[in-house]
């Protein structure tokens, strides 16, 4: 599935998790194209290839569900299952489409709804409790964009993530509800705001890997509905009740000089 609107290109692969594969801003590539890797039938999300943009539901760390309810104790695999599963597409209008991903580790349906405009890539996302006892709705987002040496990373302390040594990589987590926006921005004149819905996804992590991992240069922006890179007691996402739903938003903006 391809959607072009204003400056945007985007590529999605629905039969590959819903990874959005492309995402380009006035021609120039923003999310890191690996380094050759593209196995989806791989246990782990590094093996299978990172890069692109997927979704982390119903965890990123491989964990055991906590419960409450018959699904306490449940193995999550590395990364979740949203990105290792099909997904369906119900809309394809040229500059906007939908998708959603069923689960079957545990009953969760999301539904990815993207519109591209002369200002922003929109991404509207609605998460359902399909099961019969309450659920919590952990997602987060995973998009792999390009690391450059040097870049412009719009946080407190991005000039050091931008000066990651090389073959390193890390994980820094912002202080809840503390930022609603990053910036990235790139040698080749390419910027852009990160922007997302701080009521419902407050817990932000970034990603920058500089050459470890077997070569990947990627800086990732990672909104969340709960903490810790699962679903934590300690920092838990919304709790469903069966046939309920969960909405929030993301935007990437151009913000090109």
């Amino acid at each position: 599935m391809k959607l072009l609107g204003g400056p945007w290109e985007l590529a999605v692969r629905p039969e590959r998790g819903g990874r959005v594969t492309s995402l380009r801003l006035g021609g120039d590539e923003l999310l890191d194209q690996g380094i050759g890797v593209d196995d989806p039938h791989a246990e782990s999300f590094v093996a299978a290839g990172a890069w692109g943009w997927d979704e982390m539901v119903p965890n990123v760390d491989a964990a055991s569900y906590p419960g409450p309810g018959q699904w306490a104790g449940t193995p999550l695999p590395d990364h979740g299952e949203a990105w290792r599963l099909p997904w369906s597409v119900l809309e394809d209008w040229g500059d906007a489409g939908s998708v959603e991903c069923v689960g079957r580790v545990l009953p969760w349906r999301l539904r990815r709804r993207i519109d591209l405009s002369e200002r922003a890539v929109r991404v509207e996302y609605t998460y359902h409790n399909l099961g019969e006892q309450p659920l919590y709705a952990y997602w987060c987002a995973h998009p792999l964009f390009r690391f450059e040496a040097g870049m412009d990373i719009g946080v407190e302390g991005g000039d050091r993530l931008a000066g990651l040594a090389e073959g390193t990589s890390t994980k820094r987590f912002l202080r809840r509800g503390s930022v609603d926006r990053v910036r990235l921005g790139w040698k080749s004149g390419a910027a852009i705001d990160v922007a997302w819905d701080s009521g419902v996804t407050p817990y932000v992590g970034i990603w920058v890997c500089n050459g470890d991992l077997g070569g990947y240069r990627q800086i990732a922006i990672e909104p969340a509905t709960g903490g810790g890179d699962r679903p934590h007691l300690a920092v838990p996402p919304p709790l469903l009740e069966p046939g309920t739903e969960l909405s929030w938003w993301l935007e990437i903006r151009d913000r090109r000089a």
